[in-house]
């Protein structure tokens, strides 16, 4: 499979856009709901044709025609994170079906989907996959952690490879190294507070405590989740989300992770242009598909092709 050309669904960022050319596609459209992601994407990505719309409300017959539909519909209301359930989770979870619309109106040969594990427990996925069996494809779902592709963090996801054809396409992925959460860190930069400055919360020194016994001086910390304790710079960080969450811990000294070091963390390139407001960066770069695993997923698909 050679020139192939991509659109991408729920672009956000950009990181599937990214992948796909660090793979060598051109991706010719993008789509998103909300004008900041719209705007950031297009920073990045000035040669494709974009649009600003609900995916629900598009005319697909005005998308480019292209070989490979990627698409990272909203995850909300599907991750373990989300909290108690709300309306607007349900809402989210009908935007899966914007892959089915334009598929339906262009056949491309090749699917590629990315959203947390829980989507295949949604009530509605086997649905969703009959629709698209319906159409043709046959699916080939699959867990990927982008640690296992060279990118700093470890971020488990569902990646759905739809195939027009009998059986589902068999990816030979390849297995990179670790990288560490120190490739990512500049401890010359940033803001840095006391560690045991006025109002730091007990629950956040009590983890800091236990990261200098484990750790030693230097470590990380997340503020909410599972790591109660400290984590290692020499492993992969932990999963990074649409808020901060990671906070550098360096001797007496501490701070929250730079939106460039997010960036980093993500697997974006170093000149990947980012908001200046801090709060959107990090919101756009927690809900991005990771650029080394895209590629390595579209390469893989080009491959068995």
């Amino acid at each position: 499979m050679s020139n192939l050309k991509a659109i991408d669904l729920f672009a956000g960022a950009g990181g599937f856009s990214e992948g796909a050319r660090m793979a060598g596609v051109e991706v010719v459209w993008a789509a998103n709901h909300w004008p900041a992601a719209v705007e950031a994407h297009q920073a990045n990505h000035p040669e494709t044709e974009h649009s600003c719309q609900d995916l629900h409300q598009a005319d697909w017959t005005q998308v480019p025609a292209h070989d490979l539909l990627l698409a990272s519909p909203a995850c909300q209301g599907h991750s373990r994170a989300r909290g108690k359930d709300r309306p607007h989770h349900d809402a989210t979870r009908s935007t899966a079906w914007a892959v089915v619309s334009a598929a339906e109106c262009h056949r491309p040969p090749v699917l590629l989907v990315e959203n947390v594990p829980e989507f295949a427990k949604w009530q509605l996925f086997p649905a969703w996959r009959q629709a698209l069996e319906a159409l043709g494809y046959s699916l080939m779902p699959m867990i990927v952690d982008a640690a296992d592709h060279g990118v700093p963090q470890h971020r488990r996801r569902l990646f759905i490879v739809g195939t027009r054809s009998r059986a589902p396409l068999s990816l030979n992925l390849p297995s990179r190294e670790y990288t560490a959460a120190s490739t990512i860190v500049d401890l010359s930069g940033g803001d840095w507070s006391p560690v045991r400055r006025t109002g730091r919360a007990a629950a956040t020194l009590a983890r800091i405590s236990r990261g200098r016994r484990n750790l030693g001086p230097r470590f990380l910390i997340a503020y909410y989740g599972n790591e109660h304790g400290g984590r290692s710079l020499e492993r992969p960080i932990g999963t990074l989300t649409t808020r901060d969450r990671w906070a550098i811990v360096d001797g007496n000294r501490m701070r929250m992770l730079l939106p460039d070091e997010v960036r980093a963390g993500m697997g974006f390139p170093e000149g990947y242009q980012l908001p200046a407001n801090r709060r959107l960066a990090v919101h756009l770069l927690g809900n991005a598909v990771c650029p080394p695993v895209a590629a390595d997923m579209i390469r893989a698909i080009r491959e068995a092709g």
